[in-house]
């Protein structure tokens, strides 16, 4: 599904598919489209760089101790060279736990966190940290329609279409492209 989905993208670039039909509906590819994407890479939603820049300094006012609408500074160590990477998140609470919720898809920081199993969350002087498991797709519905309520606003962008208010199929359908982890606090 993750590869079909990252073709999905293509043809959106391409415009041959809308956003709100990315998780929904399979739009078939040219031959000359189908041979420039590859097969096995997961979904991914780079950012613009505007966003880019909009948020270093989301990062920045965290790491600062200004957390905006709940955001946080996510370090979490590199797997290839070790040093720590940071990029702002959107922590959520959901029936008493915390996870960690990648709306761009299978991002640099979320194989980094595979390959650490944890990592720190700041803001401003207060640094949590904690280890991470990640949900099996059959796990994720409750904790992305909740995420979707709370952070719809600034993530339905990437959930191409999908919003807190769609059905639970069209939320598990888009499961495996959004990575979820729980996380425990340890100090």
């Amino acid at each position: 599904m993750r590869a079909v989905h990252t073709k999905k993208s293509t043809a959106l670039a391409l415009g041959h598919l809308s956003p709100s039909c990315w998780c929904q509906a399979r739009a078939p590819l040219s031959e000359s489209q189908e041979s420039t994407m590859s097969s096995s890479a997961p979904y991914y939603l780079k950012g613009s760089p505007l966003n880019v820049r909009l948020n270093s300094v989301i990062g920045w006012l965290a790491r600062h101790g200004v957390s905006l609408a709940g955001t946080a500074e996510l370090s979490v160590k590199g797997r290839k060279s070790g040093a720590m990477q940071r990029v702002p998140v959107n922590p959520h609470t959901h029936e008493g736990g915390q996870y960690l919720v990648s709306a761009r898809g299978h991002s640099q920081w979320v194989r980094n966190m595979r390959a650490a199993n944890g990592g720190e969350l700041r803001v401003g002087r207060k640094v949590r940290a904690f280890t991470a498991v990640e949900l099996p797709d059959a796990e994720k519905l409750p904790v992305l329609r909740t995420y979707l309520e709370k952070w719809g606003w600034e993530v339905n962008q990437y959930f191409a279409g999908v919003t807190a208010a769609s059905t639970d199929e069209e939320i598990i359908a888009c499961a495996g492209d959004h990575p979820v982890f729980r996380i425990t606090v340890t100090k």
